[in-house]
């Protein structure tokens, strides 16, 4: 790591990857946060690499990771958002060069390499952690507060959805069905409903899946169930799908006292796609979209109460990083909690294929 490191000097960032995942998401909250400087993007496209520093005039470009752990003491947090493929090889590079890692999910293909990591990672004193950023969604900050605060009284049943309607596939890796890959919706969507269940409602102690390939042409599963029963007692019903004409609610959450619905998808992707970065107003949606809480009736036809919906902060990520890596604040996401997702998610498709419940 670069070396020395003051609270007045902005930690230098590595990005490999300038996909959807490292342009859209990555480089924008790099670059917005306080204490992080976005200094080198790693992509072998000269097309991607005019981009990143037609976006971020100071940034440097190379084509090969390689040439970035080559100057690792220039550095003090690699960020991985490069193919799923990649995530674990390179992960674990770049801890044995001396440097924090911030990867993408799924952090790695399985629960067991990302044990793995997190044991290097703490072997060797460093910060490792997994960009699940959809924890800082405006309905699941929202959601937490309702349940922090009894509104809802014992929460049941936990409906989440991450639903889209793609009747025709993309192409691309996350949509190969090569296993290699690690694509399809189980572990791309799939990853982000079930951390939140797992955050919200605890460990899990069995799991049913359903995946299906619905498209012509499609290679890997693009609608899938997940029934997670937690040991807490909650049950989540959780689906994913791009072969959704209809879009269900993003939550209904039932309990004992009243329930939650809210439709949408928080608006901070959708902004970042448009180029916007954040500032006054961020992640903030309008009245017309609240979720509303009650009993006894369907929000649709006028039942229950609107909610105010909290602004969604994926700043709050990075900035959380940033702390941790100076050691001032913990590790927002854990690969050990991202390894507890992924023992979910193996189950569910071991499930799926085998048509049976798996006891975790």
């Amino acid at each position: 790591m670069a070396e020395p490191m003051t609270a007045a000097t902005p930690l230098r960032v590595g990005l490999i990857g300038y996909g959807l995942a490292g342009s859209v998401f990555h480089a924008p909250l790099i670059a917005a946060t306080e204490g992080l400087a976005l200094d080198t993007v790693v992509t072998s496209n000269p097309e991607r690499q005019e981009q990143a520093r037609s976006e971020f005039p100071d940034v440097r470009t190379t084509a090969a990771p390689e040439e970035l752990f080559d100057r690792a003491d220039e550095l003090d947090l690699i960020v991985i958002a490069s193919p799923n493929k990649t995530h674990v090889p390179l992960a674990g590079t770049a801890l044995k060069a001396g440097l924090p890692v911030v990867v993408d999910k799924p952090v790695a293909g399985t629960a067991a390499e990302a044990r793995d990591l997190a044991a290097l990672a703490e072997e060797r004193g460093l910060l490792l952690s997994v960009f699940q950023n959809r924890r800082w969604d405006n309905d699941f900050l929202t959601l937490r507060r309702l349940i922090s605060q009894g509104d809802l009284g014992d929460v049941r049943r936990f409906e989440s959805r991450f639903e889209r309607w793609r009747p025709q596939p993309k192409g691309g890796w996350r949509e190969s069905g090569d296993p290699a890959e690690i694509g399809g919706l189980l572990y791309d969507l799939g990853s982000h409903v079930v951390d939140q269940a797992l955050v919200l409602f605890g460990p899990a102690t069995e799991v049913y899946a359903e995946t299906d390939i619905r498209r012509p042409g499609a290679e890997t599963d693009d609608d899938t169930f997940i029934a997670v029963t937690h040991a807490s007692g909650v049950r989540s019903h959780l689906y994913v799908s791009a072969t959704t004409p209809q879009l269900g609610p993003r939550f209904r959450v039932l309990g004992s006292r009243a329930g939650y619905v809210k439709y949408g998808l928080d608006p901070q992707e959708a902004a970042l796609r448009e180029g916007l970065r954040p500032g006054p107003q961020w992640g903030a949606e309008p009245e017309s979209l609240w979720g509303r809480i009650g009993a006894g009736e369907s929000p649709l036809t006028g039942g229950g109460t609107p909610v105010p919906t909290l602004p969604g902060d994926y700043p709050a990520y990075y900035a959380a990083v940033a702390a941790a890596v100076r050691g001032a604040a913990p590790n927002p996401v854990t690969a050990l909690e991202a390894a507890a997702a992924l023992d979910v998610l193996e189950a569910a498709r071991r499930s799926a294929r085998d048509k049976v419940t798996v006891t975790l």
